[in-house]
């Protein structure tokens, strides 16, 4: 994937980080890592952005750690309520681990962005359009897995 100069502005202190980096190790769904999908994800929102005039900073951050949680989810064996499984809190361990890791980057539309991108499993709104467009990136890239389905 070419990425463009601006969008590399945005969020190279982030691509550059170790933190970040280990999340190529991390499986999100199929044979893409966590890594591969935040890319895809903040920058199909970047240039969405761009082509409807939102704020691209805050959209290519917030897209690219939408899914900064603590540690591969599939690693996780551990039985746990409903509301307590991957599904339900990682937007919340994204958030925290973006403000701790990142803290100059993280202002109230950036937070919301990762905090509201698995709506409705969430429950709150996201609040911003940025947030919204994040959200709906997330869905189409990771509904992508069911094109090509497991045997």
């Amino acid at each position: 994937m070419k990425l463009d100069e601006e969008y590399l502005s945005y969020v190279k202190e982030i691509l550059d980080s170790e933190e970040f980096q280990k999340r190529k190790n991390f499986e999100h769904h199929e044979n893409e890592s966590v890594y591969e999908h935040s890319l895809k994800v903040s920058y199909d929102s970047y240039l969405y952005a761009k082509k409807h005039n939102l704020n691209v900073r805050d959209i290519s951050i917030g897209g690219l750690l939408h899914d900064f949680y603590y540690k591969p989810w599939k690693d996780n064996t551990e039985k746990k309520p409903l509301f307590k499984k991957h599904g339900f809190v990682h937007a919340k361990e994204a958030l925290e681990n973006s403000c701790k890791n990142f803290p100059d980057l993280m202002n109230d539309r950036v937070k919301d962005i990762i905090s509201k991108h698995m709506f409705p499993l969430n429950i709150k709104f996201p609040k911003y359009k940025e947030s919204w467009v994040v959200t709906m990136m997330d869905k189409k890239n990771s509904l992508s897995v069911l094109k090509h389905p497991s045997a």
